[in-house]
């Protein structure tokens, strides 16, 4: 597991579609998952509202236009180190999205302890 981080760090964000699969999971539930095993700080997932892409085609939540693949942001925050090491892992599981890099500063990096063993808490960000 990677150390806690703090200052300088990067957040990588993939856009997918939420039907976009790798080895018959959701693609997005793969990128995490393939992110913890590589000891990544963490790793979050939002559904959107609506969106598009390179098709131009919007994919809304709307009632009315009902769409059944929504866009996707999985989030990663970690040091340059690990990003630099999961960028090809990513680059092989993505076939089609958008993948960007930000800089940015971690101010606070932690998690909860708690003293109830059924209480379940995640390491995302």
């Amino acid at each position: 597991m990677s150390v806690k981080i703090s200052g300088e760090a990067l957040r990588v964000r993939i856009f997918i579609g939420e039907e976009a699969r790798w080895h018959h999971k959701p693609l997005y539930h793969a990128i995490v998952l393939k992110a913890r095993e590589m000891g990544m700080a963490g790793a979050t997932v939002t559904r959107a509202l609506e969106g598009f892409g390179p098709t131009s085609r919007i994919h809304t939540i709307n009632l009315l236009d009902l769409s059944a693949d929504l866009p996707v942001v999985v989030e990663i925050v970690d040091s340059k180190d690990y990003i630099d090491r999961f960028l090809p892992v990513l680059d092989t599981m993505v076939d089609a999205g958008l993948i960007t890099i930000d800089p940015v500063n971690v101010v606070k990096y932690t998690h909860s302890q708690t003293s109830d063993p059924h209480i379940d808490h995640d390491d995302s960000q």
